[in-house]
């Protein structure tokens, strides 16, 4: 080993050849990606309305909704508007359609939800359903 090689080692520093200059600039930007937190975009997936508000003893409130729009997923994140204002934010506890837990319901369908640390939901209430997506850096 030379010098060079043993102080590399010891400092914990990766040494690359290339023999095409495009191949190193396209593994310093790789690097370079990697350094940088995520940045994400709001994508919104669908709307509900609220048409018939449940209170359940130990699990809270459950909302029988309608999809209106788009779909509605167990993973995403949910907004409640009441009159058009916007009266809380936070994430989807459980989706069911019957008594049945489901992945998603999809437009012109009913489902049983309930939204996590909320029960304050009234009838006519608009539920929106967003997810937060990753995108890619340039650099």
């Amino acid at each position: 080993m030379t010098g060079v090689d043993e102080a590399a080692k010891q400092e914990g520093v990766d040494i690359q050849i290339f023999r095409i200059i495009y191949d190193a600039i396209d593994a310093v930007k790789l690097a370079l990606k990697g350094l940088y937190d995520p940045e994400y975009q709001e994508e919104n997936i669908g709307k509900a309305e609220v048409r018939k508000v449940y209170k359940v003893s130990g699990v809270g409130t459950i909302c029988g909704s309608y999809v209106i729009s788009g779909v509605v997923t167990r993973q995403c994140l949910v907004r409640v508007f009441r009159d058009n204002i916007e009266i809380y934010e936070g994430k989807l506890a459980s989706l069911k359609r019957f008594k049945d837990d489901v992945k998603e319901v999809k437009e012109g369908y009913e489902c049983g939800l309930c939204v996590e640390n909320y029960n304050d939901v009234k009838e006519n209430d608009v539920l929106e359903f967003y997810r937060m997506k990753e995108i890619e850096r340039e650099i």
